[in-house]
């Protein structure tokens, strides 16, 4: 005994205190307390208590008491060790957790499989993305990161060893339970990613472990259903299948599981278990490679082993061969009998035991469990499912995303004006989150059918098709391939149009699609979640740009690192608030606000945007179309914008004109407009009335003159049907005559002049900015706008005349007209004036959703650059937003709407100098800020279902929601 004393001192001294190659993973910053609490414990263990302490057994927190009952009979009579909790729900398993260590005299290790998040075993949790998809990643500090939030969901749930990263090179395309596991199939890039997920996860706290030694991923067998034979020679195992565990053990792995491999190199026995063989577990993993960690056995009833041994004798084999954990042994009590009968037979030693029960002491004080608290339940699903989570998995995703092919360049998307656009949907999941993000960006239309021969005559107008092939990400080992329906489909279309392929599924699903010849541009998106559904379709339009490298071989004609970059063209990116540096609470005020406006009855519906950096982050529709309440908000209606016309339909068009040097802010009406000259506005000059520093009058009610002397509409000017002469159609049933655009131009030209001049918002110059621009450009405003400024900006939703392009339920309301149309204002533009231009006026008559008004204002952030075109110039957009009269009280821009000078105005007061905007008679608003690069855009129909509804005014509610959304900066 006095010998064997000896030489466990020795040992222990040796294993935990880095007298090796290696540093021991398991010791604790307080080593002389954690040696303190180790001894105590194992001093004050029965021999039963000792083995039991070897064994980890699962349990499903969904399982029934009978169950679970029997789990605290085996931490009671077995004293086991640890518990892996496998399938289940979160409280569920808190719960548990807390009651299996109540009844252990020792602190139980709690372990799971969770390589991609408590999601792989727990619902109602984050899912991060699997292997194969970060495999892609570039940066390896955004693995680390995941890794790190894989740890704190774990910690969260009193989870101390995750059994994760599978480290396992995946060079067999037909390995049917590694797969997307796996980082990929180049040992340096599994190896980096495993380092750096190893990194973060055990800096969160929680142990990691890495498997499954001594290589899995060569193999086309389960080792769940049967033993899979490694066939290689050992250079190749030390070169290939082994490389990344010595990486792994310097870099501090906690734990190493040993797979149920068949390795003859390693192992001369045929068909003897890797995780049973003493050659492999002590000879290789703990002497060759100097590992001091804990070593876990793969799960002990898995065919690979229980095929082996009978239950018992296969755990007593598992610890001879060096392993310290039993993982799901198939009877414990048994198994404990039989290890206890050969330590008392002298087949095993105290040394042996000792070493194994230490480790594990070692490791439960390193998570700490020498001051166990059980699980906090209170908040446990919010605080597994935060908002960093998703910026985590965006930016993971986001790095991932790889171009395999790009022909032609035809990716991203350019040139949207000449593009006509579909998508088609293969694949036997949904693919609607892609759908509807590639609408933020153009015209997309869905074509739908079952082959190619129904889709192909439907696709004849299209000039650009978009395959999204989606299946089903629950999880790893999901079915992936293309039918052969799918593949035929692909090469008929790709045969006649320029088609890109989407993929989200794991690279191999593509070994099935031999002829790629025809198809113009392929990525690889991985997975088949919401989030890389929508950021694949930015990546198609260049919101982002493509930084992801294929972590496997596709045949011959995708290598392993096959990648475009395809860069970016600024258009607007859709995300979430933190990515921006927001704080998503603070911007849920915005909620609030806006239920208190439909409360309070200041507008029956709304939309809310918000966007920074070029990303939109908060985007919402709220309430009704009216206040009959049939109707919901979609964020694909549109609302007249009123005045917000002036900023994003006739400013814009005067700026190019300017940028073009076809006109200045010095030239003089009378020198634009002929029918001006002589008159008392010919020498007012552009800068002047566009700062509403003009002397024109605010506003004339031009249908008043229309009316006859009973007050009724004069025959004179209307009619109900378009006849010659009378086709300018105001409304439903009402037909203005033709020449009355230019008799309002008249009546302005002659209009008094203010007396003096002070500030006055005016509507005026934009009747005579409207009949300047169509008169020099030869085309009317809604036809100019298209022309240069929405169609390529793919604001395919905002525009003149909505009717025309947009179906009536997507338009909404503006008015009861009582007083002049006599009926519902819907389509047709709200505001008189610009009705009377045949709805499209240079002050008043644009419609469009919060979406398509953030693209133009994005478009002026990025200084009038957007989607890959220069529209105009830095030096233009300083030009125009500029306050020139700041001086005299004037707090305008050219066009633009600035902040106030004093304390009234049309903001918060809490924003800068540099930023703009404009707002709209019918509830709308919009604002863009350089300094902070946020846009906020409110839109609604406070003026349904009369004008007279002044409580969104009164209530400062724009001005409120703008100050929520500046205190939202986090700091």
């Amino acid at each position: 005994m006095l010998k064997d004393r000896l030489l466990l001192g020795v040992v222990l001294i040796m294993a935990f205190t880095g007298y090796s190659q290696t540093k021991n993973p398991l010791i604790a910053k307080e080593l002389s307390e954690q040696q303190a609490w180790v001894d105590s414990i194992y001093d004050s263990m029965t021999l039963k208590e000792k083995i039991g302490q070897l064994f980890m057994v699962d349990v499903f927190s969904s399982d029934p008491k009978s169950k679970t009952d029997a789990i605290k009979t085996l931490i009671k009579n077995n004293h086991i060790g640890g518990v892996i909790f496998s399938k289940g729900g979160p409280m569920r398993q808190a719960k548990l957790n807390n009651e299996f260590q109540e009844a252990s005299k020792v602190p139980l290790m709690i372990a799971m499989d969770a390589e991609w998040g408590l999601a792989m075993r727990l619902d109602s949790t984050y899912a991060f993305p699997w292997n194969m998809t970060l495999g892609a990643i570039q940066d390896n500090k955004i693995v680390e990161q995941v890794g790190r939030q894989i740890g704190l969901h774990n910690k969260r749930m009193g989870v101390h060893i995750n059994f994760a990263p599978v480290v396992d090179i995946n060079v067999n395309p037909e390995n049917p339970i590694i797969g997307n596991r796996s980082f990929g199939e180049d040992r340096d890039n599994v190896t980096d990613k495993s380092v750096a997920f190893i990194k973060g996860m055990q800096g969160a706290g929680v142990l990691g472990s890495a498997k499954h030694f001594p290589g899995h991923g060569d193999t086309n067998q389960d080792s769940h259903k049967t033993l899979p034979t490694i066939p290689f020679t050992r250079k190749r195992l030390d070169s290939i299948e082994m490389y990344p565990y010595k990486k792994v053990i310097d870099a501090g792995i906690a734990s190493i599981m040993v797979a149920h491999l068949n390795v003859p190199a390693l192992e001369s026995r045929k068909g003897f278990p890797t995780s049973l063989s003493h050659k492999v577990v002590t000879g290789l993993l703990k002497d060759s490679l100097k590992f001091q960690g804990l070593i876990f056995t793969d799960a002990l009833n898995m065919k690979g082993a229980s095929n082996y041994k009978e239950p018992g004798l296969i755990d007593l084999e598992a610890f001879k061969a060096g392993n310290d954990i039993l993982l799901i042994s198939e009877n414990v009590p048994k198994a404990v009998a039989k290890i206890e009968e050969a330590y008392n037979k002298g087949e095993i030693t105290e040394t042996r035991l000792s070493r194994s029960v230490k480790k594990i002491l070692f490791a439960k004080f390193k998570v700490g469990l020498n001051k166990y608290q059980p699980v906090e339940t209170a908040n446990l699903y919010e605080d597994l499912n935060k908002a960093e989570d998703e910026v985590v998995y965006r930016k993971a995703m986001a790095s991932a995303l790889t171009v395999l092919k790009n022909s032609q360049a035809i990716l991203p998307v350019k040139d949207l004006d000449d593009k006509k656009i579909a998508y088609v949907e293969l694949g036997d999941d949904s693919g609607d989150t892609f759908f509807q993000s590639l609408k933020k960006y153009a015209e997309i239309t869905k074509i739908t059918g079952s082959s190619a021969t129904e889709l192909l005559p439907k696709l004849k107008d299209f000039n650009y098709v978009i395959i999204g092939f989606h299946r089903s990400n629950d999880n790893p080992w999901k079915s992936y391939s293309f039918s052969a329906q799918d593949i035929a489909t692909i090469e008929a279309i790709a045969a006649e149009k320029k088609t890109v392929l989407d993929v989200f599924v794991r690279p191999y699903a593509l070994l099935k699609l031999k002829n790629t010849q025809h198809i113009e541009g392929v990525i690889m998106s991985y997975q088949n979640s919401e989030i890389a559904q929508d950021l694949s379709a930015q990546l198609i339009f260049g919101a982002i740009g493509a930084e992801g490298k294929l972590p496997v071989s596709i045949g011959d004609e995708f290598r392993i690192n096959t990648s475009y970059e395809t860069g970016s063209l600024r258009r607007l990116k859709y995300g979430i608030p933190e990515e921006e540096g927001m704080d998503s609470k603070k911007l849920g005020k915005i909620d609030k606000l806006m239920q208190e406006g439909l409360t309070d009855i200041m507008f029956p519906g709304a939309q809310v945007l918000v966007a920074r950096h070029g990303k939109v982050i908060y985007e919402k529709g709220f309430g009704y179309h009216t206040y009959t309440k049939k109707q919901k908000v979609s964020l694909d209606d549109v609302y007249d914008l009123a005045s917000m016309t002036k900023v994003l339909a006739t400013l814009p068009l005067l700026m190019k004109r300017y940028d073009e040097e076809k006109l200045t802010l010095n030239d003089k009406l009378g020198t634009l407009l002929p029918v001006l000259q002589g008159s008392n506005k010919q020498n007012i000059t552009v800068k002047q009335v566009l700062s509403h520093y003009g002397r024109l009058k605010p506003w004339i009610p031009f249908y008043t003159a229309t009316f006859d002397e009973s007050g009724k509409l004069s025959k004179k000017y209307y009619r109900t049907r378009p006849e010659d002469n009378f086709d300018i159609k105001v409304a439903e049933d009402m037909y203005l005559r033709n020449d009355y655009p230019d008799t309002i131009v008249k009546i302005i030209a002659d209009s008094d002049l203010l007396s003096r001049r002070v500030y006055k918002y005016s509507d005026l110059s934009y009747f005579l900015f409207k009949k300047y621009l169509e008169d020099t450009e030869g085309d009317d405003l809604n036809g100019l706008t298209q022309k240069y400024y929405y169609n390529s900006l793919g604001a395919n939703n905002m525009g003149y005349k909505p009717l025309e392009r947009i179906a009536k339920n997507n338009i909404v309301p503006s008015e009861n007209d009582t007083y002049w149309r006599m009926q519902q204002v819907q389509g047709y533009v709200h505001d008189m004036g610009a009705a009377m231009e045949d709805n499209i006026g240079g002050h008043a008559g644009l419609f469009s959703n919060a979406n398509d008004v953030a693209k133009m204002m994005q478009m002026y952030l990025q200084n009038g650059y957007y989607g890959g075109k220069r529209y105009f110039s830095k030096a233009t957009m300083d030009t125009f937003n500029t306050c020139y009269y700041c001086s005299e009280g004037v707090r305008r821009g050219v066009g633009f709407d600035k902040p106030q000078l004093g304390t009234a105005g049309p903001t918060c007061g809490c924003v800068s100098k540099s930023s703009f905007g404009h707002s709209g008679f019918t509830g709308t608003f919009t604002w863009a800020d350089p300094n902070t690069e946020i846009i906020y855009v409110f839109l609604s129909n406070r003026t349904f279902p009369t004008a007279d509804n002044r409580k969104l005014i009164s209530s400062n509610l724009r001005t409120r929601i703008q100050e929520v959304i500046e205190n939202a900066v986090m700091p």
